[in-house]
C-alpha cells in the first residue's frame, strides 16, 4: 500500500502507474530507488510544456481521489487500453518471447 508522502492509500504504486495508462500518460519508474517503499520516479524531460506538466498533476490528483473513493478501479487498471493488466508473475515465469498473428495476449 502506498504510504509515501503521508498518502496512506489502499492501493500500490503499481496500481497508480497502471491507472496513468488510462489517462494517456506513460507510467513512471516504480519502486526505485529500492530503499524508498512505494517510490515513484517521475522524470519529465525538458521538452515537456507547462501545460503537459499541469495536466499530469491534475491526473495524479484525480488518481489519488479515485484511490480513496474506489480503490478497486485502480487495482483493475488499465481498463481503457487494448491490453489489460498482465499477470506479472506468470509473465516472468512463462514469458511470451515471440508474437504470432492471431494469438491473443
Amino acid at each position: 500500500m502506498v504510504e509515501s508522502c503521508g498518502w496512506d492509500l489502499p492501493v500500490t504504486t503499481l496500481d497508480i502507474a497502471k491507472r496513468l495508462l488510462d489517462y494517456g500518460f506513460h507510467p513512471f519508474t516504480i519502486y526505485f530507488p529500492l530503499i524508498v517503499p512505494g517510490a515513484m520516479m517521475i522524470e519529465p524531460t525538458e521538452t515537456e510544456s507547462k501545460e503537459t506538466l499541469d495536466e499530469f498533476i491534475n491526473v495524479m490528483n484525480t488518481i489519488i481521489r479515485e484511490a480513496r473513493e474506489n480503490p478497486e478501479l485502480l487495482r483493475q487498471a488499465p481498463v481503457q487500453t487494448p491490453v489489460r493488466r498482465l499477470d506479472e508473475t506468470l509473465a516472468a515465469r512463462k514469458p511470451v518471447l515471440k508474437w504470432r498473428r492471431g494469438e491473443n495476449i
